[in-house]
């Protein structure tokens, strides 16, 4: 293990968490936040000494790295990103408790969404700034983001891969353009497009700039802070629609955008994962629609919601327009189910990943036509190409931790006492990065009332959705601490 190589990449992703800071420090200094700028000053001057610490010992790192350092790599530095990235709600005192605090800023960075807040409007401007950049930042991933603007030497260009792959969800990762460094430009330059697309939008609909700017990251980031109590509800249908459009247009794979790009518009047409993401979704669209006849005065009323709430689910976004708690059993169940499912491959959103669960039908297919035809050799396309068997291996592990991860944590968290509903639309919403679950923890509740050690168990799930589960388990095997 190149612990060396891992502090020097500690150090710089701090940096950039030091620097992000600096936004949300002077909106409180120019709202006169005298409890955020305590906040913020002290965390940046924290970072600052620990920046130069792991600078000074790490500056000569051996470039020596290998999958397995990537990994965790990426594990460990969205741990300790989330430790100190939530110093400035404890410190400022606007969440009391450092573990609620940990709750929100991890929320926050594996675009979560899930709160412990009872209510957000009393936060201080800067505060809910930070709270919303978490989940911009956290979207695309901040080792893309390092990677994009750092120059890569040839000596350090063999672990860009690896970071990437181990940051980025889907079943399969790859270059768009031969460089690695060239591929993280290419999908940040799109995802702050599409992000001041959406900004516009919402202007246009005259939503104040500042909850313009705080929802357009929610939004990218797929992640679901509001900073209004009541989500997006008390907004006109004309900015929930907005949402609901891009909430959409963030969970499809950022390489289709790129093959737009390009001009190659047949070959998005012919993807397989977004047939399906968009049939999932219209599917899904129409059978809520049928199933809440008459539950709203109006059919157009009736289309937003299931619209919206379609959208915010399967792209494991969080926001909310009505209480879908209070929907059919017809309507939820169709809404868990979009939450196991989750939005494509290489995009923002979480979850199981349309993608993979192409893979699996494929794969299924695949078997029972070779139990009947036992001498003939198969194999599974995807998109006209034959799939790596590699890969077929790895979505089927992937399934099985995916399982074993939600059991397990469901098990634990049920200590705490709450429902069967509760508890397990907790686990899948927070593993799978949704924001709200159903019963105690639904749209109009929060995570609140969930223990210390809940909390922790609810952390780790954040944190293995969003970074696909292996840099996270990586780092509880021995032998990723032992030498090669």
């Amino acid at each position: 293990m190149n612990y060396r190589m891992m502090g020097k990449f500690l150090s710089q992703i701090l940096f950039f968490e030091a620097l992000f800071m600096i936004p949300a420090l002077c909106i409180s200094l120019v709202n006169h936040e005298s409890a955020a700028i305590k906040g913020f000053l002290i965390t940046i001057v924290i970072l600052t000494i620990l920046i130069t610490i792991l600078y000074l010992l790490c500056k000569d790192a051996p470039s020596g790295f290998y999958a397995k350092d990537g990994l965790a790599c990426v594990g460990i530095t969205w741990i300790v990103m989330g430790l100190l990235g939530c110093l400035p709600f404890y410190i400022s005192r606007e969440i009391p408790s450092y573990i609620d605090s940990f709750f929100e800023i991890v929320s926050g960075f594996t675009t979560t969404g899930s709160s412990i807040l009872p209510e957000v409007e009393s936060l201080s401007r800067g505060i809910l700034y930070w709270r919303s950049f978490s989940h911009w930042v956290g979207g695309m991933g901040v080792l893309v983001f390092l990677l994009a603007i750092a120059s890569v030497n040839k000596r350090s260009s063999g672990f860009t891969m690896h970071l990437l792959r181990a940051e980025s969800p889907g079943p399969d990762v790859g270059k768009l353009v031969p460089k690695m460094k060239q591929t993280a430009e290419i999908l940040y330059l799109i995802y702050i497009a599409i992000t001041i697309l959406n900004i516009i939008f919402l202007l246009i609909g005259h939503m104040p700039l500042f909850d313009s700017i705080c929802t357009a990251f929610g939004t990218a980031g797929t992640g679901g802070f509001g900073i209004k109590n009541d989500s997006i509800a008390s907004y006109s249908p004309y900015l929930q629609n907005v949402c609901t459009v891009f909430m959409l247009l963030f969970g499809v794979n950022f390489s289709c955008y790129y093959l737009l790009l390009v001009k190659q518009f047949k070959s998005v047409w012919k993807d397989e994962e977004l047939r399906l993401y968009l049939g999932i979704v219209f599917g899904s669209i129409a059978l809520i629609t049928w199933n809440l006849h008459g539950f709203y005065k109006t059919f157009e009323e009736t289309v937003r919601h299931a619209a919206f709430q379609v959208a915010t689910v399967i792209t494991t976004t969080g926001f909310a327009t009505t209480n879908f708690d209070l929907w059919p059993s017809f309507s939820k169940s169709i809404l868990l189910v979009l939450m196991l499912v989750g939005a494509c491959a290489g995009s923002t959103g979480g979850g199981f990943k349309v993608g993979r669960f192409l893979f699996l039908m494929k794969n299924l297919r695949r078997n029972i036509r070779q139990v009947l035809h036992p001498q003939k050799v198969m194999v599974v396309r995807n998109n006209n190409h034959v799939v790596n068997e590699k890969v077929v291996d790895n979505v089927n592990a992937y399934l099985a931790a995916y399982i074993l991860i939600i059991i397990f944590s469901y098990i634990l968290i049920s200590l705490d006492g709450f429902s069967i509903t509760t508890n397990i639309s907790a686990v899948i919403a927070c593993f799978n990065n949704i924001g709200p679950g159903f019963d105690a923890v639904g749209p109009t509740c929060n995570f609140g009332a969930y223990s210390a050690f809940s909390k922790l168990v609810l952390i780790m799930d954040m944190l293995a959705g969003r970074l696909e589960i292996f840099p996270i388990l990586i780092l509880f095997s021995r032998s990723t601490w032992t030498h090669r």
